[in-house]
């Protein structure tokens, strides 16, 4: 059961990644006048209301005076009408369409058409044709939701709240009523440093049973780290206690000394840990690649890495979750051969330039050829193969490491895989096919 978040946090990843894709080639592209069309629509919105919208601004555009631009804005128009005649109503997180024609770098224009639904409510209506498309309202689904929870402890009681984005939350709090250090008259020492341990370790008990039921839902931690701050020593024994539930022990990102307890240490904790909370997706990959180097160091042949060998484990099956740089500038061709058989190339740009390889043995003819980024391919097609995917960046020295020294390319495997064997019979194979 553990496996779940971290497979949603890696789809969540995912979806991110192609936002940012998707921003860098839109926001790149450039129109011949403004025929370049950028619809939001919130949730809870009506079609029919940008259907009208649409209506009203072909009649609008009818009278633009230059005819090629007229013809360009109608046409841009006419194509989102009919994406929006796809969705009876507008998706649950709403809905995101780019219409319009763009000029290529070889100087053609080419049609783009684009509608989806966002993988998060995106609360942004825009609507706007222009000679380039909008994509600031898309830089909000890039903003981290990971949820982050706080408990903030001293001698005057506790409160618990979360973080998310810049939106904080008091879940709950209590006050309790410490006897001080010192004891009043008539009491012996002893007896009261006991009833003061006692008391302190009740309230101890009581905020780690609290942070079980604010933090835990459905037996799963419901935040993706956890930060501990007071002005007394009582963050750490609650750290360190066996009452600390183990599933948030682990999630602890932070101890912070605050000078205030409740609502104005709730808010100084967040401060202290601002930097922290910044770098949780860093310490992640770092975690990740450390993982993946220890694998190597150990010589377990539960990992791979390079092109060749991580996409054969993957059609194999054997590769568990794929580790890729989220910048690898690797192109799959896709190419038809004279026999009708399908003959598959992963080439880097340099690669590209050595057109022997596209032509056929056969014929000596170019072979008809598709082509797409590996990284889109990977991002489509890896749960098919049973597979996660997780992308790191070249930001932490073990990014960097992985990217210079592993090609970029690399996934865990679920069970030792010979390579040299197999690229000695795929090679025999080659070589008996007549």
């Amino acid at each position: 059961m553990s496996q779940q978040p971290q497979a949603n946090d890696a789809e969540k990843n995912i979806e991110i990644w192609k936002v940012k894709k998707l921003i860098k080639r839109l926001t790149e592209a450039r129109g011949n006048g403004t025929s370049m069309i950028s619809l939001i629509i919130p949730p809870r919105d009506q079609i029919s209301r940008a259907a009208k919208m649409l209506a009203e601004e072909y009649g609008t555009a009818s009278n633009i005076k230059s005819r090629v631009n007229r013809l360009s804005v109608l046409s841009a128009i006419t194509s989102t009408q009919q994406r929006l005649k796809l969705y009876p109503r507008v998706p649950p997180n709403g809905l995101v369409v780019y219409c319009g024609e763009i000029i290529t770098s070889e100087g053609k224009e080419r049609r783009i058409n684009i509608d989806f639904e966002p993988f998060k409510p995106i609360n942004t209506s825009l609507y706007l044709c222009d000679n380039k498309f909008h994509t600031e309202a898309l830089s909000e689904l890039l903003e981290s939701d990971s949820r982050f929870g706080f408990i903030i402890m001293d001698g005057n009681g506790a409160l618990f709240g979360t973080l998310s984005g810049n939106t904080r939350e008091i879940v709950h709090k209590f006050t309790v009523d410490l006897p001080k250090k010192h004891g009043r008259g008539g009491q012996s020492a002893l007896r009261f440093a006991r009833l003061r341990d006692e008391k302190r370790h009740n309230y101890v008990r009581k905020v780690a049973e609290l942070a079980v039921q604010n933090f835990i839902t459905a037996d799963k931690v419901n935040v993706s780290g956890l930060i501990l701050a007071g002005s007394a020593d009582f963050k750490t024994e609650l750290a360190q206690s066996d009452m600390f539930d183990p599933r948030l022990q682990v999630k602890i990102i932070k101890v912070v000394d605050v000078s205030y307890g409740g609502e104005n240490g709730f808010n100084q904790a967040i401060e202290l840990s601002s930097e922290t909370l910044g770098n949780v997706k860093f310490v992640q990959e770092k975690k990740l690649i450390g993982k993946y180097f220890e694998e190597i160091s150990q010589d377990s042949g539960k990992v791979c890495y390079g092109i060749e060998d991580t996409l054969r484990a993957l059609e194999l099956g054997a590769a568990e979750t794929l580790v890729v740089f989220e910048n690898l500038d690797i192109t799959r061709w896709t190419l038809k051969g004279s026999d009708g058989k399908d003959i598959i190339l992963n080439l880097t740009k340099s690669q590209e330039s050595h057109r022997e390889q596209f032509i056929d043995k056969e014929t000596g003819q170019e072979m008809e050829c598709e082509s797409m980024p590996l990284l889109e391919w990977l991002a489509e097609k890896y749960k098919d193969f049973g597979a996660t995917l997780e992308f790191v960046s070249d930001r932490s020295g073990e990014g960097n490491q992985f990217v210079k020294g592993f090609g970029g390319i690399g996934a865990f495997l679920r069970y030792k895989v010979n390579f040299e064997q197999l690229a000695e019979v795929e090679d025999e194979d080659e070589y008996y096919d007549d």
